[in-house]
């Protein structure tokens, strides 16, 4: 790898680590004001997740960044359903409660995809991606 393309891998973390950090702000902000739609939060959880799965993969393609994406969401979805009591207490801290959730809903399914497709979308439009 030529010393320019280590350059514009890195730069590119550094971008998409202070969207990460936006993303985490304004998903904590749709939380904290009652007029914004609670959807709003999953979609923006979705859209952290898809940037933090193009952070860690960087040179990975659309494809496998989308499908990551969604996995981890579904997943940590569908996760709410398993009621243990240890799982009980992690989702009653701070970060259980943002990072796993409290309870399983078809719409942040929805919501999830959504915003995966909107962070694909926007990428694509920015960085001016060839299709998938």
């Amino acid at each position: 790898m030529h010393l320019k393309s280590k350059l514009i891998l890195k730069k590119s973390r550094i971008h998409y680590f202070l969207l990460f950090l936006l993303t985490i702000f304004l998903g904590i902000m749709s939380r904290k004001i009652p007029q914004i739609p609670l959807f709003t939060g999953d979609f923006l959880y979705a859209v952290m997740i898809y940037i933090l799965v193009r952070i860690i993969f960087i040179s990975k393609n659309a494809l496998y960044i989308i499908t990551a994406s969604l996995l981890i969401c579904y997943c940590i979805e569908f996760l709410q359903l398993y009621q243990g009591n240890w799982m009980i207490e992690l989702r009653n801290t701070l970060f259980g409660r943002y990072v796993l959730g409290q309870g399983f809903l078809w719409t942040d399914i929805v919501a999830y995809t959504f915003g995966i497709a909107f962070a694909f979308s926007v990428e694509r439009i920015v960085l001016k991606y060839k299709p998938l």
